[in-house]
């Protein structure tokens, strides 16, 4: 079969792919390439039917244009003869005439207007001399070129049942030749975006879109021009061609299904499915006479592209009015005439298919794909493909991208925003530290000035009450008012070695230490009311750990008072230790009445206590915070004081390397 010379059929406006795989979907031969987010046409592959082009909402899949080539043609050719499609009546429903549309394209500068159909009356009656005699020989219609060019890439082994018959296309353009010479051009106008590379005896080809757009270029309408018939031959039955069946009602045949001598099937899904079952010989005994679209009155260059039960019926009102004026006797006399010509084609091996790898291959792209199990593969069809296997496969040539798979697509997109709320809490977290951090450093300073100008004075208040103390007789009324003032001093005292503690940016002197055994001489340390309990849980299996035990006790004791403290009407103190050969873990849980969430911010922040007056500092977590930050650990707090729901109790956790 001589295809003419077009690279490229449809391909792909890039700027308005929006990347939805509806093309990928309705591509027959899923010769769809997503590049870069990009739905690339296989032009090697592509079979012309132009599927992608009618579903693409974006207008993203256009196919090639012929109106410049055409205009060119028509201005510099002397005999230009269109050859016009029989399903134009299903497009152009707004001219009632067809006399009028013949007298239009006329008007464009076309020489003569010859009727498709014609060929299809010669054609029909070469696949009835082929379909009637019982000779054990299946065929398969070639009227359709996406179907010729899907057989002839991806069935070659069917070649041989392929209709050895010229389209009506071909044949009206050897007619065309046989009755107006052979130096004449033929332009095909039609539905049909395949006819553009169908055959070398087309010399261009236009969709009924591209001459609609000729029109108004030229500013031709219905109104301007004398109307005309189509030059002869005149068509007969052949009209009905481009209906779905067109074929079987030209050789006044049917599809009975108890005889099951057609097959008939179009559409993207159903022929596919026929020529399967066929190669499977499973129908092998019938004819088929297949359609890639359904019916040519759905081709892609129609700019009507839906209403198929409207178009079959402007097709049927007119092959109905064509018949009954019908010149029967001029017609049998063209068919007689033009019957000698030579009506034969032939096709070739163009085997275009891919190797199907091997089964470890796919199983390794569907498990990149998160299909680990049958249970898996939802075969949802949302990347384009009908399977997860198809979809493995085309990712593993290359035609298609892991994020095309949906639900694939979305458990990545959750972990990345898993992935993304954890750096942002981190993020925070970080924030939050290095801001506690400056915060603790300029308090540092603060607080050694300030204990550093106050040790003085209060050193001397302190020693002259106590010697005037001693100096004063018991029963003295003085004495009360003393010990007072000494007892004052004593807490400034505490407050001002608080500050210093906090102040002091100690280098940590590192031991080896038992924590479990430190943990316990911890709660030696403090008075635990009877009404609380203490427990020390460990499922460390390494328990010795490298730490400062005199700056370590502080902590300890620190959070185990503040505990015990937050449960005055008694709970439960839990010590539970583990970790691992990196780090060790200490939580400090009580079932006290935990901590506002106003208050969580304010925590280690030097002076800020909720405890009533005289008996915090607010010097006690800040120097728990230091000490920890310098063996380069960390310190978390979970709270709860939810009392209504009766979900109370507070958590320090600590998380120190074993080796600082």
């Amino acid at each position: 079969m001589g295809h003419a010379n077009r690279n490229k059929l449809v391909f792909t406006v890039k700027d308005k792919c929006r990347v939805c795989y509806t093309c990928v979907r309705e591509c027959p031969v899923k010769t769809i390439k997503i590049i870069n987010g990009q739905a690339e046409v296989l032009s090697e592959r592509c079979i012309g039917c132009g599927n992608c082009v009618n579903v693409c909402s974006q207008k993203a899949k256009v196919y090639f244009d012929s109106k410049q080539l055409v205009t060119h043609m028509l201005t510099n050719e002397k005999k230009v003869i269109a050859v016009l499609a029989p399903s134009f009546p299903a497009d152009f429903t707004d001219i009632k005439d067809y006399k009028v549309l013949i007298g239009m394209i006329k008007h464009l500068g076309f020489y003569k207007v010859m009727d498709v159909a014609f060929g299809a009356d010669l054609v029909a009656s070469k696949y009835k001399e082929i379909i009637e005699p019982n000779n054990g020989k299946s065929y398969i219609s070639s009227d359709c070129p996406a179907i010729v060019f899907y057989i002839e890439h991806f069935h070659p082994e069917l070649v041989s049942n392929l209709a050895p018959i010229a389209s009506p296309m071909v044949a009206i353009a050897r007619v065309a030749r046989k009755k107006y010479g052979n130096d004449i051009k033929v332009v095909f106008i039609g539905p049909c975006v395949a006819k553009k590379a169908e055959s070398n005896e087309i010399d261009e080809a236009l969709t009924f879109s591209e001459l609609k757009e000729l029109f108004v270029n030229a500013g031709i309408d219905d109104k301007s021009v004398i109307p005309s018939e189509f030059d002869p031959p005149l068509s007969g039955k052949g009209a009905i061609f481009p209906v779905s069946r067109g074929l079987l009602q030209t050789v006044n045949k049917t599809d009975d299904i108890i005889g099951g001598e057609v097959i008939v099937a179009s559409g993207k899904n159903n022929f596919k499915e026929a020529i399967k079952e066929f190669e499977n010989n499973e129908i092998a005994n019938s004819h088929l006479e297949l359609l890639c679209c359904n019916g040519c009155i759905m081709g892609p260059g129609m700019s009507e592209k839906n209403k198929l039960f409207f178009k079959r019926s402007q097709i049927s009102k007119y092959v109905n009015t064509k018949l009954q004026n019908l010149d029967r006797i001029q017609w049998e006399k063209d068919l007689n005439e033009f019957s000698k010509i030579n009506l034969k084609q032939t096709f070739s091996n163009l085997d275009r298919r891919l190797e199907i790898p091997d089964t470890i291959e796919i199983e390794n792209a569907l498990l990149k794909l998160g299909k680990v199990k049958p249970s898996d593969h939802l075969n949802c069809g949302a990347c384009g493909y009908d399977t997860c296997i198809e979809h493995a496969i085309a990712v593993i040539h290359g035609s298609a991208e892991d994020e095309m798979c949906l639900p694939y697509s979305i458990e990545k997109l959750h972990n990345s925003i898993n992935d993304l709320n954890l750096s942002n809490e981190k993020l925070a977290s970080a924030r939050q530290a290095l801001k506690q951090s400056e915060k603790l450093a300029h308090m540092g300073q603060l607080s050694a000035g300030i204990a550093h100008e106050l040790n003085n004075p209060l050193g001397v208040i302190t020693m002259y009450s106590n010697l005037v103390m001693e100096e004063l007789k018991k029963d003295d009324p003085l004495l009360k008012d003393l010990e007072l003032i000494v007892e004052q001093s004593a807490r400034c005292k505490k407050i001002v070695g608080g500050l210093l503690n906090f102040a002091r940016k100690n280098q940590v002197r590192i031991n080896e230490a038992h924590i479990l055994d430190f943990a316990k001489r911890s709660l030696e340390s403090v008075v635990i009311p009877e009404n609380i309990k203490a427990n020390i849980v460990s499922d460390l299996l390494d328990p010795f750990v490298m730490i400062d035990t005199d700056q370590m006790m502080q902590v300890f004791t620190n959070l185990e008072k503040n505990a015990i403290e937050a449960m005055p009407d008694g709970g439960e103190l839990i010590i539970k230790i583990s970790g691992n050969e990196n780090f060790f873990e200490v939580q400090f849980s009580d079932t006290g009445y935990g901590i506002s969430e106003e208050n969580m911010e304010k925590l280690f922040t030097p002076f800020f206590t909720t405890k009533e007056s005289g008996k915090g500092t607010g010097l006690g977590l800040p120097l728990v915070y230091g000490i920890i930050k310098m063996h380069n650990g960390k310190i978390d707090v979970k709270s709860n004081n939810d009392i209504q729901k009766g979900k109370t109790g507070t958590t320090f956790i600590l998380t120190i390397p074993r080796i600082n």
